[in-house]
């Protein structure tokens, strides 16, 4: 017989000799008018004791012996004294000796225990559900109170007042645990006195006492249960766990609750460091969302008492996720506020910055994503002999923790079917995917087609790009293997400023830069990141960086100077949040890990301090006739059909690679619109459109075709 089954066996027998002695007392209640001298005889001797041959208690609840009583805040020591045995039950058989006396009790014992119930207490919840579980309470219930004037099969206080020795008036009151623990429901219609009332039991107790137990049913809709995971945690995030479950013990041997704060801007490395230590506590964890808490002050307060009593009925702990939570704007944060206030138990709060006035139990922990050496090794350990140069590689490119890299391992090992060959890129493939939901949200993904061949700069500036490529690429070798990680807080990633005229290849070098590096490339929308509201932008830019955080993205900051602009003399308040704006980009670029480019068309409109932390500032100059002629060579598709395109005639026009983009565009509509080849007549007619566009003079002679034949197709 599994432990399970005997213990379930021993409940059964409390029950079953408690709600024998409960009857005979209602029989004998029900006759004390019938035979006065059967009223005034003594009990009757206790039974011999039973034989001791069964198994003791099963160790079943032995963390719930161990466990202190929730004893209400107005509780003395002398009531919680008085959940000890006493002599009650006149004729208690020994089943019921032995399990007050047990340290693995039946379910109801174990519940006063916990709780805080006196012995006329638990007899008062024997008495409720002995009406769930013996058919013929009701009908005993009825005729031990034939004399108050109406038949009543069901339990009252007066009733349990008649019934048991030594009743207390309190036992009703709002502060004691039948009612603040809403271990009864009392049914008061109209006028009725309370005396008279007709008692009934929580569902949730009687399925306890039967010995089933389960998380009240009004909490499952809003908590979810977090599933355990496999593998372990890596060095720095077991530390936290350590710190974790040193905390709540701590809090325990003090008979408080703990509220413990997870800071730090990964949620997901804080579930799994919340869920590692509520495991080692021995405890279930249940998820929270902060949408979720009730904001009715008497939906919070039930909330709040079901919960803390299943702390008492079950090892749980809850984990409250509000890491995307804006308390100075949501109208909840007052509720959340008063509900982590309260005495609910083991509390894991998911938050960025610590929740000031939570008490003097509450405490903060940092967590962050695993370090890189740690990333690496959680690599090479999912990924085993299957690619062994991979690890330092997407570790130095991704920033993941254990639980997504042995998903993304798992996956691309699935997919490849050992190609090794094939591994490499299932895998830089899979750590895009995973890094772009979040990103998708907040920026424009740029589909990059450019490559080397079709960047046209002077040698001086394509050199400045290929060693910030390099330098991306090197980022583990110098950063982990050369020691500069251990030496450095920031500027661990790559700030760029392209500097230049609009249409001198700025967004062009940035597509080469993701195409080289195989990085998805993002262009940050202004309107969507830049809030007329205080402190909106500020927030929007903190979702765009710890998006990017996990790597696998490029941030192309397109007209920077708008949003990166000097900081200006403080004159009034929209001055002074307007510097703190700048001030925090600064921090927030300093800090990025990844590549990040700003374009400006302005550079002398960027704030000094801001240049000062950029790794590269490139120029990209107005193109000369010679960079202009290979642009133009390079203008058009190989499917495109040209004729007599004279590529020397048309670097003289002075303008951009961006126009002489958008001229050979148009000369091609022109084309397909007359069904001709483009022709040299054409493009310049693009290029005169293309002039009185940008409102530059215009010669004639520089747009009229007068050869017949020429040039070079």
């Amino acid at each position: 017989m599994t432990d399970l089954e005997q213990w379930h066996k021993a409940n059964d027998e409390y029950l079953a000799a408690a709600l024998g002695e409960l009857r005979e007392r209602l029989t004998r209640l029900a006759g004390r008018d019938q035979s006065m001298e059967m009223a005034a005889q003594p009990p009757p001797p206790a039974p011999e004791p039973q034989s001791k041959s069964r198994a003791s208690w099963v160790r079943l609840f032995k963390a719930g012996a161990a466990a202190p009583s929730v004893l209400l805040p107005s509780q003395s020591a002398t009531a919680s004294q008085s959940t000890a045995p006493t002599n009650a039950l006149l004729a208690a058989p020994s089943t019921l000796i032995e399990a007050d006396a047990s340290q693995h009790p039946p379910a109801l014992i174990a519940l006063a225990r916990r709780l805080g119930l006196s012995e006329f207490e638990r007899l008062i919840l024997l008495l409720c559900v002995a009406m769930e579980l013996d058919t013929g309470t009701g009908e005993s219930c009825a005729k031990a109170q034939r004399d108050t004037g109406a038949a009543k099969p069901y339990p009252t206080f007066a009733l349990a007042l008649m019934l048991f020795d030594n009743p207390a008036w309190d036992a009703l009151s709002p502060e004691r645990p039948l009612r603040y623990w809403r271990l009864l429901e009392i049914n008061q219609p109209g006028a009725m006195p309370l005396i008279a009332a007709a008692l009934k039991a929580d569902e949730r107790i009687v399925h306890y006492v039967k010995g089933l137990n389960y998380l009240d049913d009004r909490l499952t809709p809003l908590v979810s249960a977090v599933t355990a995971e496999p593998g372990t945690l890596p060095p720095s995030q077991n530390m936290a766990v350590e710190g974790a479950v040193a905390y709540v013990q701590g809090a325990a041997s003090n008979a408080q609750s703990a509220v413990l704060q997870l800071l730090g801007s990964d949620s997901p490395s804080k579930l799994m460091v919340a869920r590692d230590a509520a495991q080692q506590l021995g405890l279930t964890l249940y998820c929270l969302s902060t949408d979720a808490v009730p904001t009715q002050t008497a939906d919070l307060e039930t909330f709040a008492r079901l919960w803390r009593r299943e702390t008492a009925l079950l090892p749980i702990a809850l984990y409250l996720d509000a890491a995307e939570f804006d308390r100075a704007v949501n109208p909840q944060a007052a509720a959340i506020q008063r509900l982590l206030t309260r005495d609910i138990g083991t509390v894991f709060l998911d938050t960025r910055e610590p929740w000031p006035d939570l008490g003097s139990a509450a405490a903060s922990l940092d967590i962050a994503k695993p370090t890189t050496i740690e990333q690496q090794t959680a690599w090479a350990a999912a990924l085993g002999d299957a690619a062994q140069d991979q690890p330092a590689r997407l570790a130095g490119h991704f920033n993941f923790n254990t639980s997504i890299i042995r998903k993304i391992a798992a996956h691309a090992i699935a997919v490849t079917v050992g190609d090794t060959g094939k591994l490499s890129d299932a895998l830089w493939d899979g750590c895009l995917r995973h890094a772009r939901p979040t990103l998708d949200q907040l920026a424009q993904p740029l589909q990059p087609k450019a490559t080397w061949r079709d960047l046209q700069l002077p040698a001086t500036e394509k050199a400045l790009l290929q060693q910030i490529a390099q330098q991306v690429a090197l980022r583990t070798t110098v950063y982990d293997d050369g020691g500069f990680r251990n030496r450095m807080n920031r500027g661990l990633g790559i700030s760029v400023l392209f500097a230049g005229e609009s249409g001198t290849g700025k967004t062009m070098a940035a597509e080469v830069l993701a195409n080289d590096l195989r990085l998805t490339l993002y262009r940050i929308d202004l309107s969507a990141v830049v809030n007329k509201y205080i402190g909106q932008t500020e927030k929007n830019l903190r979702k765009l960086f710890d998006a990017a955080e996990d790597g696998g993205a490029i941030l192309f900051f397109d007209e920077a100077d708008a949003l990166f602009g000097k900081r200006s003399e403080v004159k009034d308040s929209h001055d002074r949040y307007a510097n703190i704006e700048v001030n925090y980009l600064l921090q927030r670029m300093e800090s990025y890990t990844g590549l990040a480019i700003l374009a400006s068309n302005m550079k002398s409109a960027l704030d000094p301090a801001f240049l000062r932390r950029l790794r590269f500032v490139v120029n990209f100059p107005f193109p000369s006739a010679v960079e202009r002629i290979a642009i133009w060579r390079n203008a058009f598709p190989a499917e495109t059909q040209t004729e007599n395109l004279d590529f020397a005639r048309l670097a003289k026009l002075n303008v951009t690679g961006g126009s002489i983009h958008n001229i050979a565009l148009n000369a091609a509509f022109l084309a397909a619109q007359g069904g001709s080849r483009v022709i040299m007549p054409l493009v310049l007619e693009a290029a005169r459109t293309e002039f009185r566009k940008l409102e530059k003079p215009i010669n004639e002679t520089d747009f009229r075709w007068l050869e017949a034949a020429g040039g070079n197709a």
